[in-house]
């Protein structure tokens, strides 16, 4: 959950209001939610039958043949991650610095030093043993609900606004559903991304068939509920026609309703907030390329363990290296936009596709976990990612798809050095999987 908050609701919550323009930009909030949770169930039940260091890889790699198209599609979705994953943490760090510019004004080269500061701090706090990340994490994730909590008291025994959920009639609402939802919900689902994140720590995870998705659905339906209840408390402190331009929404609010030392305090508890969700995003992130590696899927440097803490170091250091590069040289919405467009096609599509294939191979006793009403939440995840990709706009669109064929072009490349599929024979014996908690 500190995954899933972060900075993004924070920095976002003015976007959705601004590109939905009306009060009723609470929906795409909802619709950020609808979405999350449909894409869980499948993750859950991936996640609870293959509970193996690495989430997207591992499933990509079963769902479609280890040997055969499996091999491909985990290689790219490796590929992507070596890219997409900095992406996430350098948009944490970039708003980290935006927020903190309300205590400090910063400008220009000043808040790439702070971003790029924060990328290297939360590196030097994850060389260590998964056991103490697990006490930092309890620590991180008291500060994210007192954070949220003071925002919605605020809200509840101080707003003044009227907030309705009504949604336009008639020519405004098609023009809000065909123009503006997909559009925000866009910016809204990069803020409930990270349920996941559990997926990638499979390995490590007690009793993974119940914890799994208990954990994912828990955690799509809380955040839910905070986001709502944190965005109806801004809009009824703030009118939605301020709101929309203001660049420290939480700050503004706290300062309105208790004065500027507590709007300095509450500055404080957001940055708290990024720097914890910065914290896990890397945490999950740098298990992916290791367990390709330790496959003998990718660059076998990255299946290094730290010699006496036992945690792959070569890959945590070089997501927090590229990621420190990115916070240097982006801007916040592109990378937002950026990091769904490049995600969507490989990894959420994919692996819905992917579950309906195993579905098809294997007994329904394989899967400890199932989703109800199956398969329609797999077609309905299929059918609005898709939606998602095009809402992101031409631009975005090819840039993901660029990274999709130079991944295959790289793919096939070492295939052919390696004769390997398909450019030789299928290797019938598969390699077997490492769990990081045996090595």
């Amino acid at each position: 959950m500190i995954d899933m908050v972060g900075i993004g609701p924070f920095v976002v919550l003015p976007l959705v209001i601004h590109i939905i323009g009306g009060p009723h930009f609470l929906w795409a909030w909802i619709l950020g939610a609808v979405i999350s949770l449909i894409d869980a169930l499948v993750w859950a039940e991936l996640g609870a039958a293959y509970p193996q260091a690495g989430g997207s890889y591992n499933f990509l790699k079963i769902a479609y043949g280890e040997q055969r198209w499996g091999k491909m599609l985990s290689f790219l979705y490796v590929w992507q991650t070596m890219i997409q994953a900095p992406l996430v943490v350098a948009s944490g760090a970039i708003g980290f610095a935006q927020y903190a510019s309300y205590l400090i004004p910063l400008e220009g080269w000043e808040r790439k030093a702070v971003s790029g500061g924060v990328v290297i701090l939360i590196t030097m706090l994850l060389y260590r043993k998964i056991e103490s990340i697990g006490r930092i994490s309890i620590l991180l994730w008291v500060c994210v609900l007192a954070t949220l909590g003071w925002i919605i008291w605020g809200g509840l025994t101080g707003g003044q606004q009227t907030v309705s959920f009504a949604l336009p009639s008639g020519e405004s609402l098609s023009g809000l559903f065909g123009a503006g939802l997909g559009i925000a919900s866009v910016k809204t689902i990069y803020c409930y991304l990270g349920y996941y994140n559990v997926c990638h720590l499979g390995g490590e995870i007690r009793n993974p068939s119940r914890n799994i998705p208990l954990s994912m659905l828990i955690s799509v339906v809380g955040i839910a509920v905070l986001y709502l209840s944190m965005n109806w408390s801004v809009v009824s402190v703030i009118p939605w026609q301020e709101a929309q331009h203001s660049e420290f929404i939480i700050s503004a609010v706290i300062e309105r309703l208790y004065g500027s030392q507590a709007g300095t305090i509450a500055t404080f508890m957001v940055l708290i907030v990024a720097f914890s969700s910065l914290f896990a995003v890397l945490l999950g992130y740098s298990r992916v390329p290791y367990a390709a590696a330790a496959d003998g899927q990718f660059f076998r440097i990255f299946a290094k363990l730290h010699p006496t803490r036992h945690f792959p170091y070569v890959s945590l250091l070089f997501l927090g290296g590229l990621g420190f590069g990115f916070s240097l040289l982006f801007r916040l919405s592109d990378v937002i936009t950026a990091i769904l467009a490049m995600r969507i096609v490989v990894q959420f599509i994919g692996q819905a596709v992917g579950l309906l294939l195993l579905h098809k191979r294997k007994q329904t006793s394989a899967f400890p976990f199932k989703m109800p009403l199956y398969p329609l939440p797999v077609l309905l995840a299929i059918a609005i990612w898709t939606f998602i990709f095009i809402s992101t706009g031409w631009t975005f669109m090819l840039s993901g798809l660029t990274v999709i064929a130079l991944g295959i072009i790289v793919f096939l490349i070492t295939a052919r050095i390696r004769k390997q599929w398909p450019f030789g024979a299928v290797d019938q014996s598969a390699t077997p999987l490492v769990d990081p908690t045996e090595s």
